[in-house]
């Protein structure tokens, strides 16, 4: 691999792991080409600044980089884009999050992992302080959304990343339907070539 050659950050959602069918998708994409060590998929902590902060240090290690994320992690993307100015894959974000999140219960288990933990209210304001007002260069951003997404409201993603490459799918769900067929897509835009 040359040392020019882009790689990916995948950034997984709230309560999710670098287990996620999407996440899988991913490195076994690149795996099958022979180019694993392309792809990162670190494992996040629930504490927003936890999070960043080692998805700041995936970033200053990766060189050349791209981000997708997910929900949540497409929240997390969406302000790393902007402030290195990266390009960046975003799968039904969430906008807001922590309006949704100011409704879950304090105890919680990872999805994956079954990992048992306290949400701290604390972190809303945490997720605050991430929240983009003005997105300097919207031409960045590739925005995937689905209409049938149970989780999060989609309206919210069309209005907010207007400016922004958005692909508006009818039915799917939060999960994104059908993922692996867009992976040529989402490299394309990152300017990831094998």
């Amino acid at each position: 691999m040359s040392s020019d050659a882009v790689s990916l950050l995948y950034i997984h959602g709230f309560n999710s792991s670098p287990l996620s069918a999407k996440a899988q998708q991913m490195r076994k994409y690149f795996a099958d080409r022979g180019q694993g060590s392309r792809v990162i998929i670190p494992s996040l902590p629930p504490s927003p600044r936890q999070a960043m902060a080692q998805l700041e240090t995936a970033i200053a290690g990766a060189g050349p980089v791209a981000l997708i994320g997910s929900s949540l992690g497409g929240f997390y993307a969406t302000w790393l884009a902007q402030h290195h100015e990266l390009k960046a894959v975003l799968v039904n974000p969430a906008v807001r999050p922590w309006l949704l999140l100011d409704q879950v219960p304090a105890d919680m288990a990872n999805y994956h992992t079954g990992e048992k933990y306290t949400f701290q209210k604390s972190w809303l304001d945490e997720l605050r302080y991430y929240e983009v007002d003005d997105i300097a260069h919207p031409e960045n951003l590739l925005v995937l959304t689905q209409t049938g997404d149970e989780t999060l409201d989609w309206q919210d993603a069309w209005d907010y990343y207007a400016d922004s490459h958005v692909y508006r799918g009818l039915g799917g769900s939060h999960s994104f339907d059908d993922f692996d067929a867009f992976i040529p897509l989402v490299l394309r835009f990152c300017g990831i070539t094998f």
